[in-house]
């Protein structure tokens, strides 16, 4: 049976460390972190996230503000919203929720962001620093995803064989290259990729970012294999929420795996506090 790679207990470690970091933040500068999140819509699975957010920011300190806007927003509408976050001094993060409603572009929004405020690490230059091997912020789920494999005891990253099931600009694509700069050798699995499972099979570390429930199965992994799953779904048999992996098949062959809820989305939320905190002591720095 897998050890499960509990992303509640790592992140609730992390942030009593923030906590306390925080702390010795708002005394040195009179003030904490302070992150402004932008919600457009009233999209149930985005209105959890964003709760998540809220109690993150409550636990370690930082000050939090949420703005609202309606479903009808439009693309201009919200670019004015930004345009003031962006100058407002005492804002130091902005993070706008996604998905938005079809009207509004992501790309444009994302690049409208401030880079020195970006916690989410989507922005132009940050994506080009990540890949420049320049400095930069890391997206938030890739970064929590290689928090849970550092975590693991006598576990070394080097020389290890990866295979990341998704292609994202969010998860699959920066993943690939955070694992390929901690020496893994990464390969990058898709809807087209032809004999899937004989790549999956030859991998040390799986991870299953493909947006289909239970995706991965039994048949599909080598024992001892290492698994993080970043889906979260709905069964549709159930309507219990569920991973990319068939958890009940794959565990008992995985040496490690994380669990849906409980695994990465902790941990996600975790990365988008130290990056607050990152941007925070980046712009207090400057003056």
């Amino acid at each position: 049976m897998a050890i499960i790679l509990n992303g509640k207990e790592i992140s609730k470690e992390r942030k009593a460390q923030m906590k306390i970091q925080v702390e010795q933040l708002r005394q040195k500068y009179g003030r904490p972190p302070h992150l402004a999140v932008v919600l457009v819509g009233d999209d149930p699975a985005s209105l959890s996230y964003v709760r998540g957010k809220e109690k993150a920011c409550l636990e370690v300190g930082i000050f939090n503000t949420t703005i609202r806007l309606s479903e009808q927003t439009s693309e201009k509408e919200l670019l004015e919203c930004i345009a003031e976050l962006n100058e407002n001094p005492l804002i130091d993060g902005i993070l706008v929720q996604l998905p938005l409603p079809e009207q509004i572009r992501e790309f444009v929004i994302i690049n409208a962001i401030s880079l020195e405020k970006d916690v989410d690490g989507f922005h132009p230059r940050n994506v080009a620093g990540l890949y420049l091997k320049q400095p930069c912020l890391y997206p938030c789920t890739p970064k929590g995803i290689l928090t849970l494999l550092k975590s693991i005891p006598d576990f070394s990253l080097d020389g290890k064989k990866a295979v990341v099931i998704g292609r994202s600009n969010i998860v699959g694509l920066p993943t690939f290259k955070m694992l390929l700069d901690q020496n893994v050798t990464v390969s990058v699995a898709h809807s087209k990729t032809e004999n899937l499972q004989e790549l999956t099979q030859s991998a040390d570390i799986l991870v299953v970012a493909v947006g289909k429930p239970k995706f991965l199965k039994a048949e599909m992994v080598r024992p001892g294999v290492v698994v993080i799953d970043v889906g979260i779904n709905r069964d549709p048999q159930t309507n219990k929420l569920c991973g990319d992996v068939d958890f009940e098949q794959v565990e008992p062959l995985a040496s490690y795996i994380t669990k849906v809820p409980g695994g990465v989305g902790p941990m996600t939320i975790c990365s988008l506090m130290e990056n607050t905190i990152e941007v925070f002591e980046k712009r207090v720095a400057k003056k």
